[in-house]
């Protein structure tokens, strides 16, 4: 059995751990209200967007652009996201378990050296070199600090390989928010972009709460299940019966798919760094509750081992002066 020592210098160590666990949740927590802030800045442009591509497919479903036509994949690339540090759960080993597993199902057809790989986050991107993977860039910062032009340039750099013809399909990797306590790892077609599924995607996000309670997610899980049940679907028609668009609608869908797309892969970022924050908020949770737990068996140690050694001397004193 350990001292009484040994247990008094056990409980400080889990007592200043305890504090730097519960100071790194509560920093998780104000940096996921900021991620969840960000995605309800952006809300209203992906809404009126989709509007607008909703109309443009009700009024004339035919028209199609380079980036929506599907062709044989001979070389693919993948935008994967994950953060710059640790200490958020299975977030980063999840993403990068998906990642190898994606490449191990192109290695099987075209080959691992045809798959690029863009890493969003220092850890993918550290992973992917060890990997010995085709890694295109660097973008740890945007892990960090999201930044809306730098998507775009990366979204503009993959649309332009996609066009001449250096890449056949885009994939992003990425956790999807949808609450505090829920992230949904997610794999997705970047490029072709098929327009009628991305603007049927789940978008349901819980923005209002940093709650990752057990109650909390069962309400949610009912919420969804009660929206399912009632079958609602957004009726989708035209801005106008009669619009004129100038100068056809091809031409303006290629003005408005690769904004689609700049969309899809910012949103892909934001969903990314909100649920990193949410996964680091419930990991050091949870490792608080366990401090607590642990704190308690260590009192309750510390108060029976320094009961049994008073009791000792006491039989001995007794003892002691029984004999006298």
């Amino acid at each position: 059995m350990p001292s009484l020592k040994e247990i008094k210098g056990r409980i400080a160590s889990v007592n200043s751990t305890r504090k730097i666990t519960s100071a790194m949740k509560m920093v998780a927590s104000s940096k996921l209200h900021h991620a969840q802030v960000a995605i309800q800045n952006m809300l209203p442009y992906e809404s009126m967007l989709e509007h607008i591509l909703k109309s443009f497919l009700a009024a004339e479903a035919e028209a199609q652009t380079i980036y929506d036509k599907p062709r044989p994949v001979k070389r693919a690339a993948l935008v994967v996201f994950t953060s710059n540090s640790s200490l958020c759960g299975g977030f980063n080993a999840n993403t990068i378990k998906l990642m190898a597993h994606i490449v191990d199902e192109y290695a099987q057809t075209i080959g691992r050296e045809n798959v690029e790989i863009y890493p969003i986050g220092r850890k993918v991107y550290e992973k992917a070199q060890k990997m010995g993977l085709n890694v295109q860039g660097e973008y740890s910062a945007l892990a960090d600090k999201p930044n809306v032009a730098q998507c775009i340039d990366i979204a503009m750099e993959l649309g332009k390989k996609f066009a001449d013809g250096e890449i056949d399909k885009v994939e992003l990797v990425y956790h999807h928010f949808k609450s505090a306590g829920s992230q949904i790892l997610t794999r997705k077609t970047f490029l072709p972009i098929d327009v009628e599924t991305e603007l049927q995607a789940d978008h349901e996000r819980d923005l209002t709460s940093i709650l990752a309670t057990k109650e909390s997610q069962e309400y949610l899980k009912k919420r969804g299940e009660r929206q399912e049940e009632r079958g609602e679907k957004e009726e989708v028609k035209p801005l106008n019966d009669n619009f004129i668009v100038e100068p056809d609608m091809d031409t303006v869908l290629s003005q408005l798919i690769p904004k689609l797309a700049h969309l899809m892969l910012y949103t892909a970022l934001l969903d990314s760094n909100a649920s990193e924050h949410a996964a680091r908020m419930v990991a050091m949770q949870t490792a608080t509750d366990n401090a607590d737990e642990l704190l308690r068996e260590l009192n309750l140690q510390y108060n029976k081992s320094r009961q049994q050694a008073i009791t000792s001397e006491l039989l001995d004193i007794v003892g002691g002066s029984v004999n006298n």
